[in-house]
């Protein structure tokens, strides 16, 4: 997975959007105490700059030493670049020992992993019963409906052919993936019903320009581009460019849904 975000590096720190903190507020009310976080595929560190406001440490470790060289250097968060896959006294050295973190998070990044081995890694360090595990990704930009109807045969007709099949666990907005915790669910007063995954959306203010960075910081625009195919085409950006001055607004409000899953370990033992 971190090949696929090396040379994209800082367009995907630039590009990429943060996340509200109403996210994060929901998130740390679940967990009794907010001494330790683990963020896990940090990337560029957006996720973690936020728990740093909230948690007392917060240890961040992805995969690629590029994606963490463009992470925000904070006085609580302590950065490790770490394998793909780790032993129960590599996690010890490396994160925390067990039973003691608090909040593990996962921003865009858990259907890259190995679940079976991550998640063991998960019931390890967490506090028992009431360490959270929380992983969310954000689905596709949402515009207007002109940039909508361009993006959307873009990503289809373009991107579609380059995307890594885990890339269907985020379209789906995670709802097929496995998640072996007892779910925290969120009430939603407009219906009878429970939510899960909870909702959010985070939003970003782009001009044309950084929009078309956002396009070109997916992995598989970077995938097309090593196979020597550029999807982003003069004539493909001029449609984008097209659609955008459509409504004579140059800085428009992007939306991005958020989808999250969000968990107590319990009395799992390993």
């Amino acid at each position: 997975m971190a090949k696929l975000f090396i040379k994209q590096a800082e367009q995907y720190a630039a590009a990429r959007p943060n996340y509200p903190i109403k996210l994060f507020e929901f998130i740390a009310s679940k967990t009794p105490s907010h001494d330790l976080a683990w963020d896990v595929g940090t990337g560029s560190g957006q996720a973690s700059r936020s728990l740093a406001g909230i948690y007392k440490n917060v240890i961040a470790t992805d995969t690629s030493c590029k994606q963490l060289e463009f992470a925000a250097k904070l006085p609580n968060v302590r950065y490790e670049l770490t394998p793909p896959t780790m032993s129960t006294s590599e996690i010890e050295k490396l994160v925390a020992p067990e039973s003691s973190v608090d909040l593990v998070t996962i921003a865009q990044a858990l259907h890259w992993f190995d679940l079976k081995t991550f998640y063991s890694n998960v019931k390890h360090v967490l506090k028992k019963p009431n360490g959270v595990i929380a992983a969310w990704c954000y689905t596709n930009p949402e515009v207007n409906a002109a940039v909508d109807d361009v993006f959307q045969r873009f990503y289809d007709e373009k991107l579609g052919p380059y995307w890594d099949k885990a890339r269907r666990l985020v379209e789906d907005g995670y709802r097929g993936i496995e998640f072996p915790f007892e779910k925290i669910e969120d009430d939603d007063e407009s219906t009878e019903s429970k939510n899960f995954p909870v909702k959010f959306v985070t939003e970003r203010e782009m001009v044309f320009q950084e929009f078309m960075t956002y396009l070109r910081s997916s992995s598989a625009y970077q995938t097309a581009k090593e196979k020597g195919v550029e999807l982003l085409t003069a004539e493909m950006e001029g449609e984008f460019a097209d659609s955008w001055k459509e409504d004579g607004i140059e800085k428009k409000v992007v939306r991005y849904p958020i989808h999250l899953l969000i968990g107590r370990v319990g009395q799992h033992r390993v």
